[in-house]
């Protein structure tokens, strides 16, 4: 079979369409025209699925490594994270930010005064923890090379002292692990916890 009849013999088969259609009646442009249509619904569904899956991929991929994550799965945060969910910070960490976290390892936990950690961490105590850990965050991404002395204001409301001699400095406090990223911003490891000026930790 040849020419045009020929064409639409190879379509038909292709789709499995009974051979008894051998010419080109209504009957066979109307099942033409129906395998077609679902050729073309089959390829957009598919890729609709596939943009699907390799969106949300990105999105997983991407969640999976916020700063909250990040500090999860780092050696030395058990405690930081603790206190971000005792304040329920978690989620606003979460976030798009972006955020840069001057975050204080286990050992600065460990070296506040006895007991004052426990007593931060009771549920009538979570605005006082929540100021603290909030004087920890600056808002927008900045990386170890680009900080400069001088004030930085706080997610808590209160300024940050920055200094840049042998190193980076926030208050009294030295960053001893630089640019740990995330997908969200950055986290500086200090080796202190901060008290913002708005906090009296004697009233606890």
């Amino acid at each position: 079979m040849t020419g045009q009849h020929g064409r639409v013999w190879a379509i038909l088969w292709r789709w499995e369409i009974p051979t008894f259609i051998t010419k080109e009646t209504p009957q066979m442009k109307k099942v033409l025209a129906l395998a077609l249509v679902a050729s073309i619904s089959l390829v957009a569904c598919g890729s609709d699925a596939s943009t699907e899956v390799v969106e949300t991929t990105v999105m997983e991929e991407v969640a999976a490594n916020d700063i909250v994550a990040v500090a999860s799965s780092t050696e030395g945060f058990s405690t930081l994270v603790a206190a971000l969910t005792a304040a329920s910070l978690v989620e606003t960490l979460q976030g798009e930010g972006p955020f840069t976290v001057f975050a204080p390892n286990d050992e600065a936990f460990a070296a506040l005064p006895e007991g004052l950690l426990e007593k931060l961490l009771l549920p009538e105590n979570v605005a006082v923890l929540t100021s603290i850990l909030t004087y920890h965050v600056v808002a927008g991404k900045v990386l170890s090379t680009d900080v400069t002395a001088g004030d930085a204001p706080t997610v808590e409301g209160s300024t940050l002292a920055l200094g840049v001699m042998d190193g980076v400095q926030v208050n009294d406090a030295t960053v001893i692990a630089a640019d740990v990223e995330a997908s969200n911003g950055v986290i500086h490891v200090i080796n202190k916890v901060l008290v913002p000026p708005t906090v009296d930790l004697a009233s606890l």
